[in-house]
């Protein structure tokens, strides 16, 4: 299948998932940290089980590959961006929120560019301004 094809089910799953963690928040009057450890605790057990035949790859990464993961992976997406997101939902609907958190593909892009090496053209420029644009019209 097409990476596109699982890149609209990772939007449809984030966008749903969103929806039932801000009302199990609501309905439990749980804190955002709380929520996030449901979440990750669940995700743990789900992603170890499907994992298991590839956890001999992580003795053969390098260590750099694996501070990579560690840091952006663990650090930065899962744990500061993840409590973030929970604080956010928490606090603001969800209508508002789910737009503004999921700009991430604008910063993932600026890095690409700037670190990555990757090019920039005029089609990625306006693909970043009209998504800037439409995020600004669903929130404000």
């Amino acid at each position: 299948m097409k990476p596109q094809f699982f890149a609209l089910l990772t939007a449809a799953a984030w966008g749903i998932g969103g929806y039932f963690e801000k009302k199990g928040l609501h309905l439990g009057n749980l804190p955002p940290q709380m929520g996030i450890t449901i979440r990750t605790a669940v995700a743990l057990v789900i992603l170890g089980a499907v994992s298991a035949p590839h956890w001999k790859t992580v003795t053969q990464a390098s260590p750099k590959a694996l501070a990579y993961m560690i840091i952006g992976g663990g650090v930065v997406a899962g744990s500061v961006g993840m409590l973030c997101f929970y604080t956010a939902l928490k606090g603001a609907p969800l209508s508002k929120i789910m737009p503004i958190a999921f700009t991430s593909p604008l910063f993932g892009a600026v890095l690409a560019m700037t670190l990555g090496g990757e090019p920039m053209t005029i089609k990625t420029v306006i693909g970043m301004l009209m998504t800037v644009g439409g995020i600004i019209l669903l929130t404000v």
